[in-house]
């Protein structure tokens, strides 16, 4: 049954319960799993929650997402194909401590910028708006653009933190939800979005970059967040999901 989530590293947990009822049998091979918004309705917890402990079985190898279909359970293997990771943050919980720390860099950057500042982001531009359709490339210099940002504060600390919270984006379960979300039109669009960063830092106007900062970042969850079934759900007009059995919920 399931019971309601308590604040703790809530994907986790909520990956947790899911992958007890699926090797306590109460979801069958093949079967789908209720929808997103069902599921957190069940539990309590935001539908990002959801997606991303519905991210970490399916890099365990517990279940398998087919986007605009749903979340449906594999074959179980003696061992998952990656143990769970308690210490790893949602990809989620990263953007938002990145949205935290780095619109505050963006705003004092605008305080101090320098022509040879303003060049070296122009030059990380000008790589990345020929890398839409390399996306291990377009991640590299997405995180030299920021690194670049922050190193124009000239605070070694700030700028080896940044990049170390940037790295934690590569762990497989950010990769895996990547690989859904992101195509080379979304990184057009991140590309305009670090145009206008450049664009507000070199303005020498701390408010405006931190608003471009901000919204940079808050378009990268939005790109993120989109449902997994939300197809279905349009298509019929109600949460998504597998049978509704009494002995789940």
């Amino acid at each position: 049954m399931f019971a309601t989530i308590q604040p703790r590293r809530l994907y986790r947990q909520v990956a947790d319960q899911i992958r007890t009822l699926i090797e306590n049998g109460e979801f069958a091979v093949g079967e789908r799993l209720p929808g997103e918004r069902e599921l957190a309705e069940k539990l309590g917890v935001s539908r990002p929650t959801i997606r991303e402990a519905l991210i970490a079985l399916e890099v365990e190898g517990f279940v398998h997402i087919r986007m605009g279909s749903g979340i449906y359970v594999t074959r179980q293997r003696e061992k998952p194909v990656l143990a769970p990771a308690e210490d790893l943050e949602g990809p989620f919980e990263l953007l938002r401590a990145r949205s935290l720390i780095e619109c505050a860099i963006a705003e004092e950057a605008a305080k101090v910028v320098t022509p040879d500042h303003i060049e070296a982001m122009d030059a990380v531009l000008t790589r990345m708006a020929q890398t839409f359709n390399n996306p291990l490339t377009s991640i590299a210099l997405d995180r030299t653009f920021h690194t670049t940002i922050a190193g124009i504060i000239e605070n070694s600390a700030l700028n080896r933190f940044v990049g170390e919270l940037f790295d934690q984006r590569m762990t497989p379960y950010f990769e895996k939800l990547a690989s859904y979300f992101e195509s080379p039109a979304s990184w057009r669009e991140a590309f305009e979005e670090h145009r206008a960063i450049r664009d507000a830092i070199a303005s020498g106007d701390p408010a405006r970059a931190k608003s471009a900062m901000q919204f940079h970042l808050m378009q990268s969850q939005l790109r993120f967040s989109r449902s997994f079934d939300e197809e279905l759900e349009s298509e019929r007009g109600h949460p998504a999901g597998g049978r509704s059995r009494s002995t789940k919920v």
